[in-house]
């Protein structure tokens, strides 16, 4: 059925060449092949970056952890007030003095044991952690417009590992929780550009009815870097610094190793003119599939022969489109309280009676059928549906916590992650199919930015969970119910093409939305 309505031309040229003109979507579905070995392979090498992007932001649940405990010191002799003091005092170490107490495993396993952010300092040790999302604010802006209208989606992936890796390791050299705090703002920023990079190069080589689950098993990887941080934190656990130094490592040898290796996305090269480059990289693809493309294959945006004005369409700009800026805001509405309890539930482990270690690989796990039961519905489910339901789950489940206790509260709490994972993992893939290649990326970097604002308020009300851990969890509860509620209003994208351009998707959405009831909708 694809075929019939696909909008192929032959077009006559000197009375004998005939041109094939085919979109890139045309060229994936008919010739290249929706999902085969090449795609399998660029997918793999593309995603393989979430690793760094899921160690990085998560690397703060060890590294600012609340110290295992505290103990009077063994060599304070003297007797005096002040020792005695500290041989009565239990719970906290407010009101004792410098000297008379340590903190058991020594001043270097967190940034709160080294720099005494306790007491009247505790809500400093939010402030790195908040900046880092905020520093992802920006640089998802930064990043969005470098891979729309620069430097392409590759070449983007590759200056954000390259920054990840620098401004990682320099992290480890902080003299005081001031420059941490600047440097962690500063490893955000960088590390804004790989999670944005990787979900569009992989969705934008697949055909659609793949694209859901491409999206959906990419975020296995970062799955995998999560899983992996209690594993590499736990032999560093008295020395933060050094996990630090650890996860610089990979960003770079993928840079060097494995970047060169993915190829760019035809989709972004055939908006920016760049046709030869384009078939270029689809003849490749074709090539690995076992396939082959027809020799006079032309690429076209399907909507330029009904404008008539390709360099308009291709610099349109999101926010000046009506029913494109009003879909922009909603989605970022919904991905703000998304990107709060997704993040909140992790920064909100500690407030959990259970060791650290084993309810952050607990977390990890639940991500796994998380990714599984994602993919596995959106290939029968609508995108809006699944959104909405999975946040209205997380949210329910987060205000269940106060409820519970002991492990039922630990099942409650991972179930509840599941959901937020679920949620988390499908905006992403609802925002690429909402939007066209030519602002896909800024789109989805303008989701990055409200997840990344959420999150960046999480750690603060992590830190009020100390004081009352049913409150931070209601909070938590409350934002994701109300992102799922909002999500409805939202129009539906499953088995919808990928349009090229903003003026494309706005006609073709039209002629779909025949009926005028439905108009409304289309415009959201």
């Amino acid at each position: 059925m694809e075929k019939e309505d696909a909008a192929q031309e032959l077009v006559h040229e000197n009375g004998d060449e005939v041109k094939l003109e085919l979109s890139v979507d045309e060229v994936i579905e008919e010739y290249v092949g929706s999902f085969g070995l090449s795609q399998l392979l660029h997918v793999l090498l593309a995603s393989l970056a979430w690793i760094f992007d899921s160690q990085n932001t998560l690397v703060t649940i060890f590294t600012d952890a609340q110290p295992g405990g505290w103990r009077c010191k063994s060599n304070y002799t003297s007797i005096s007030s002040s020792s005695s003091l500290c041989m009565r005092q239990s719970g906290s170490v407010c009101g004792l003095e410098p000297g008379t107490w340590e903190w058991i495993g020594g001043n270097t396993t967190s940034t709160i044991a080294e720099w005494g952010l306790i007491c009247h300092r505790k809500f400093l040790a939010a402030l790195p952690a908040s900046l880092f999302f905020i520093g992802s604010i920006l640089g998802c802006a930064f990043y969005g417009r470098l891979a729309d209208a620069w430097l392409g989606r590759k070449k983007t992936l590759l200056v954000a590992c390259i920054l990840t890796s620098t401004t990682t390791f320099i992290t480890s050299l902080s003299p005081n929780v001031w420059i941490y705090a600047l440097l962690r703002f500063a490893n955000g920023f960088a590390r804004s550009g790989i999670g944005i990079c990787c979900l569009v190069l992989a969705t934008e080589a697949v055909g659609r009815k793949w694209r859901g689950q491409v999206g959906q098993y990419g975020f296995l990887f970062f799955t995998a870097g999560f899983l992996s941080l209690p594993f590499i934190a736990h032999p560093n656990r008295s020395h933060w610094r050094n996990l630090y130094k650890i996860l610089s490592l990979p960003p770079l040898l993928y840079t060097f190793l494995l970047v060169p290796l993915v190829s760019e996305s035809p989709r972004w090269l055939v908006v920016r003119g760049k046709y030869k480059e384009a078939l270029d990289a689809l003849h490749k693809f074709a090539r690995l599939n076992g396939r082959k493309l027809p020799e006079n294959v032309h690429l076209i945006i399907p909507s330029q022969e009904k404008t008539g004005n390709d360099e308009a369409d291709k610099n349109q700009s999101l926010w000046t489109v009506g029913w494109a800026a009003k879909r922009m805001i909603m989605v970022m509405v919904a991905g703000f309280g998304v990107g709060f309890v997704y993040y909140g539930i992790q920064l909100n482990v500690e407030n959990l009676n259970f060791d650290l270690y084993l309810t952050v690989i607990i977390n990890a796990l639940m991500e796994i059928p998380a990714v599984f039961i994602g993919s596995l519905l959106l290939s029968f489910t609508n995108r809006r549906f699944l959104f909405s339901m999975s946040a209205v789950a997380a949210g329910v489940s987060c205000a269940l916590c106060i409820i519970f206790s002991g492990w039922p509260q630990l099942i409650v709490e991972a179930i509840g992650f599941m959901a937020s994972s679920i949620a988390f993992d499908v905006s992403y893939i609802y925002c690429v199919e909402l939007f066209p290649t030519n602002v896909r990326n800024f789109a989805v970097s303008l989701l990055r930015q409200a997840l990344m604002l959420g999150a960046s308020l999480s750690p603060l009300l992590v830190v009020v969970g100390h004081i009352s851990p049913s409150l931070s969890f209601l909070v938590f509860g409350g934002f994701s119910i109300l992102s799922g509620i909002l999500s409805l209003w939202l129009p539906e994208t499953r088995n919808v093409p990928l349009y090229d351009t903003l003026k494309q998707q706005e006609l073709e959405e039209k002629l779909r939305c025949r009926c005028p009831s439905n108009h409304t909708e289309t415009e959201v």
